[in-house]
């Protein structure tokens, strides 16, 4: 734990002032499909949110939402993404939040509206009313578990996190939920994270804290290359800590917690990528500078070529450099040294960009382990970068082969 971050239990509901449930409203043939998070108060908000340039209905009515900075709730479902649906995804995405809003007693403009799944197919506005209605009648202070579940798709595991800090003469909590297996790359993709705090803060810096949280943390993830229609991160604060306007050690300590829980929730994305069945972690050193080392830790990571090596337990060291190579850095490799470690021990691999003598079963000894660190040292600078991701397995391709079916 760093520092004075403290672990706690009690998921996206655990900072005060929120209630959350999770219900199947039959999108899926039996698991948890809808999520709904509701803060008593109005709460300042922000968002980060894919790139792609086709972005899904819910996505689009969410940053309309959001202009205002502020929220009540956020509700999502699971099993259909209202993306490329046409006008009726607009209005089923803006009557989602017109729902709930009459349902919970706030105007449909405070409310984040969230969907995944696949993609092309029309709600079923039937199911997903009756849904947020169930939702209502379940939200408790107990309901964050059962939320985390119903934003799943083909992940294998619930991703839920909070902690607490001091700040501002106050104990405050930072919570989150995430989803996320495949369709995972930088600048968000298929993911979905929703953050709540009881902190007091002004939105602008809120939005700000969120930005860099997200490029160190969810923009440092990659399972499969692909970046989604419907991907974002989104942060409630409601101020129910009650505590006293932030300084500027505050602001960098707030900005801390936020990034144990992203990059928590983030690790957990990677590890939990769809067929996979190892995490890897890359960790560039000394740099040229931070924009560099990130280049060449998600291109690492990133690479089919190492995954593959990664998933046979191949000690390839040359498809890391490689990938280092073509990463867009400006890296000198005749001075970049390679690691690979795990739990099984350590073994430098190359110095200089040339190879060094190692042992083989050590080697493939490291990497059975089911979490792998692959350290480049570029020798170039004092910037440092951590990326995540997983290795490629036979079942992605089978996941992947019969999703709608």
């Amino acid at each position: 734990m760093t520092g004075d971050i403290q672990k706690v239990d009690g998921g996206i509901t655990a900072p005060q002032g929120f209630v959350a449930a999770g219900v199947h409203a039959g999108l899926k043939k039996e698991k948890k499909d809808l999520a709904l998070i509701v803060s008593e108060v109005p709460a300042a908000a922000a968002a980060v949110y894919t790139r792609n340039r086709v972005k899904a209905a819910p996505l689009i009515v969410t940053k309309e939402h959001l202009k205002t900075g502020i929220a009540r709730a956020i509700v999502c479902n699971s099993g259909n993404a209202n993306a490329c649906t046409g006008e009726r995804g607009y209005r089923d995405a803006r009557e989602m939040a017109a729902i709930t809003a009459e349902a919970i007693g706030c105007e449909p403009w405070q409310v984040v509206v969230a969907s995944t799944g696949v993609i092309g197919v029309p709600l079923p506005m039937n199911k997903i009313s009756a849904g947020i209605r169930a939702a209502v009648e379940k939200l408790a202070v107990d309901g964050g578990s059962d939320a985390a579940a119903a934003i799943m798709t083909t992940d294998t595991r619930k991703k839920e996190i909070a902690v607490q800090l001091p700040l501002g003469g106050a104990t405050v909590t930072i919570a989150g939920i995430a989803k996320g297996s495949g369709m995972i790359h930088p600048n968000m993709g298929t993911m979905l994270c929703f953050l709540t705090t009881d902190v007091a803060m002004e939105q602008p810096d809120l939005d700000q804290a969120l930005r860099a949280v997200v490029d160190r943390t969810f923009n440092m993830v990659t399972v499969d290359g692909d970046t989604s229609t419907n991907d974002m991160a989104v942060i409630l604060a409601n101020g129910c800590a009650g505590n006293a306007p932030l300084t500027i050690e505050d602001h960098a300590a707030f900005r801390a917690g936020l990034e144990y829980v992203c990059r928590h929730l983030a690790r957990l994305i990677a590890r939990d990528g769809e067929g996979a069945t190892k995490l890897i972690t890359v960790e560039v050193r000394r740099a040229a500078s931070e924009a560099e080392a990130r280049l060449v830790a998600r291109t690492v990571a990133g690479s089919n070529l190492v995954k593959s090596a990664i998933f046979g337990a191949d000690a390839n060291w040359g498809r890391i450099l490689c990938a280092a190579g073509y990463s867009g850095a400006e890296i000198d490799p005749e001075r970049v040294d390679i690691y690979l470690e795990s739990r099984a021990g350590c073994e430098q691999m190359a110095m200089d960009g040339e190879p060094l003598p190692f042992c083989e079963e050590k080697a493939a000894a490291i990497l059975r382990e089911e979490e792998i660190t692959i350290t480049l040292d570029l020798n170039q600078g004092t910037a440092t970068a951590t990326a995540w991701g997983c290795d490629l397995t036979y079942d992605y391709v089978k996941i992947n082969a019969s999703y709608r079916t």
